[in-house]
């Protein structure tokens, strides 16, 4: 049984996701179709290519991926699908792929040209619907568009690391649930520059000299309950996709807040490690 998964930024309000599951399912009864998010904020590409690119490779190989991340069609935003890792991506080409894609070659991109044939201002639907329903039939990507070589280049989001390796510059390039701000400092990058020195993370006045691998690392069991630093503790960690992130100590951004909202960052913000 073939497996379809929507990701997009439509929310939980309107019929748009419905209306997409709704299509799935009149082509192919037989389908599994698995939502990843449909709470991307609008249009933030490297917010979905942050959560698909580690989500995907949970699903078995084969499994064809629906993005409706800016996807309407124009001059500088065909539509395009992608044959990566063993799974199958339809999408805009839009940039998201070459962040999705950042450490792996793409087996196969083709260009979308089936819309001759499809009259629609709602492509995800009518569009990538479609694409993804003839893959799931085994039908092959030559069918649905052209091939070709190349896809559109984020680049305006990596950090920059100074000629000295003595700084990484970062960004913040995602918020969880729980308020916690994932940045684009990779561990192999912070280990590649760092190579076992002494560093400070600084994040506006906030300053962190240890990263941890665990949320609960940061509490010193030892320490009798009632005396323990506990609640509201900041600390650094390696996430679970070995991105550096900074996050609040079981944070509720509704409650007690979290790390966005208590260190005031926000989606692109700087985050800096100095090395010595």
């Amino acid at each position: 049984m073939a497996i379809i998964t929507l990701t997009t930024d439509f929310g939980e309000k309107d019929h748009f996701v419905g209306a997409v599951k709704g299509a799935i399912y009149s082509e192919l009864n037989d389908i599994r179709i698995v939502d990843i998010s449909h709470s991307v904020n609008p249009f933030n590409i490297t917010e979905a290519a942050y959560i698909i690119q580690n989500a995907f490779n949970s699903f078995p190989k084969g499994s064809i991926h629906i993005i409706g991340i800016d996807s309407e069609l124009n001059p500088e935003n065909k539509h395009i699908a992608v044959k990566l890792d063993g799974h199958f991506f339809v999408c805009a080409n839009n940039g998201i792929m070459s962040l999705i894609a950042s450490e792996i070659v793409p087996e196969k991109i083709v260009e979308i040209n089936i819309h001759d044939r499809l009259e629609t201002n709602f492509p995800v639907l009518d569009v990538f619907v479609q694409v993804a329903c003839h893959i799931a039939r085994g039908g092959t990507l030559e069918v649905i568009g052209k091939t070709i070589h190349e896809i559109k280049h984020l680049t305006d989001i990596k950090p920059v690391i100074n000629t000295d390796d003595s700084q990484i510059i970062g960004n913040v390039i995602y918020i969880d649930n729980y308020g916690n701000v994932v940045t684009n400092i990779t561990r192999k990058i912070f280990k590649d520059v760092g190579k076992g020195r002494n560093f400070e993370i600084s994040a506006r006045n906030y300053k962190f000299k240890t990263i941890h691998e665990r949320y609960s690392d940061s509490i010193n069991f030892n320490v009798e309950r009632h005396k323990r630093e506990e609640d509201g503790k900041k600390l650094a960690l390696f996430n679970s996709a070995n991105f550096l992130e900074l996050a609040i100590y079981k944070s509720n951004p509704q409650t007690v807040g979290s790390a966005s909202s208590l260190f005031g960052l926000q989606f692109r913000d700087t985050i800096t490690i100095n090395f010595s």
